[in-house]
């Protein structure tokens, strides 16, 4: 029993021994990652993924390297620009491990090394901008700063692939100046704007006040010529019926067989009316009216004392071929007489001009 006991505790014993040297002798890599083999203290092998085999008790995975690219966020470092202003600048560095063994023994850490490095960079860089420069240059200081860093990193094996500036925060006394910069030029756009809005809007008012004058010329042009038109052909036809009237006036006349004593009554008529003119101041009273209208009658043509009467009847509304009624020719004669010795009376008086009186 006790030989039994012992062999039986000597097989468990060599199991245990074979599954840690299986243990040992076996380590699984995760994708993406790279292990550092050290034999004794030194450097041996870089273990890819996958499963590895190890001498057990002499080969140890000393580090685990990851080879994605990792992404670091530094916190704001205060950097002073060309123009003496102090402005906080926080970066973010994208980089990969390329060689994990000069990632393990040329650098103690990584990662705060390329902090330490970023900084004094992007002091460096930042110190040749001036803000203004600064603010609207960042793929220009990007740019610089990742060439610095991945010249810097080589040796290292790392790769810088991008550097981004998260922010650029100028002092608040800065940020107000530029705020205020900022809304007067935004003011003086929107003046100028407005400006150039107000001065559309009076070319296209001038523009179409001169459509407008122009048709209105136009109109009143047409307007005028319409008129003139309408006043010559009213013209003509006036003229038309005033040569008609007279021409039938004339005819009436003639017709009438017109005598003396006609004209005298007729010259006794119009004497008020000339004397009622404005610019009639002075009138003249003939002496002897018989004698004035005999002169008159043989200016016209030779008219008769008596002309025996009108040859057709005035009166256009009675019947034609009538003649004037004997009543009618004596009250005529009657009315003339009257108003030869009236005249004769006027120029009696005392203190007249036989021959004139102002009015």
């Amino acid at each position: 029993m006790d030989s039994l006991s012992a062999v039986t505790v000597f097989i468990v014993i060599l199991a245990v021994i074979a599954v840690v040297v299986l243990a040992m002798s076996v380590k699984a890599i995760p994708q993406a990652r790279a292990g550092i083999v050290e034999r004794f203290g030194k450097y041996r092998v870089t273990l890819p993924a996958g499963l590895n085999l190890l001498v057990p008790f002499v080969d140890r995975v000393r580090y685990m390297i990851d080879l994605r690219e990792q992404v670091v966020s530094f916190p704001p470092q205060d950097v002073i620009t060309e123009d003496n202003l102090v402005v906080s600048i926080d970066t973010v560095i994208y980089f990969t491990v390329n060689d994990p063994v000069a990632a393990t023994y040329e650098i103690a850490n990584y990662i705060t090394a390329i902090e330490q490095l970023t900084m004094t960079t992007l002091r460096n860089i930042i110190g040749g901008f001036t803000l203004e420069h600064a603010l609207t240059g960042r793929d220009q200081i990007n740019s610089a700063l990742r060439g610095e860093l991945d010249g810097a990193t080589g040796k290292w094996g790392i790769r810088v692939n991008r550097v981004e500036l998260k922010g650029i925060e100028p002092p608040p006394s800065i940020k107000d100046a530029m705020e205020q910069q900022m809304r007067a030029d935004r003011n003086k756009r929107a003046a100028i704007l407005t400006a150039e809005g107000q001065r559309q809007s009076a070319i296209l008012s001038a523009e179409g006040q001169k459509q407008s004058s122009i048709l209105s010329a136009e109109g009143d042009r047409q307007a005028a010529i319409l008129r003139a038109q309408a006043d010559r052909e009213a013209s003509i036809l006036r003229a038309q019926g005033e040569g008609q009237a007279i021409q039938t006036v004339f005819q009436a006349i003639h017709d009438g067989n017109p005598d003396q004593k006609l004209l005298a009554y007729q010259y006794l008529q119009m004497l008020p009316k000339i004397a009622q003119g404005d610019g009639s101041t002075v009138w003249i009273i003939p002496a002897e009216l018989t004698k004035a209208m005999e002169s008159i009658g043989g200016a016209i043509g030779k008219i008769p004392l008596d002309g025996g009467g009108s040859k057709t009847r005035v009166d256009m509304d009675a019947p034609t071929g009538t003649e004037i009624d004997n009543e009618d020719v004596a009250a005529t004669e009657a009315a003339v007489a009257q108003a030869l010795e009236a005249a004769q009376e006027a120029t009696s008086e005392p203190g007249l001009d036989p021959t004139a009186k102002d009015q």
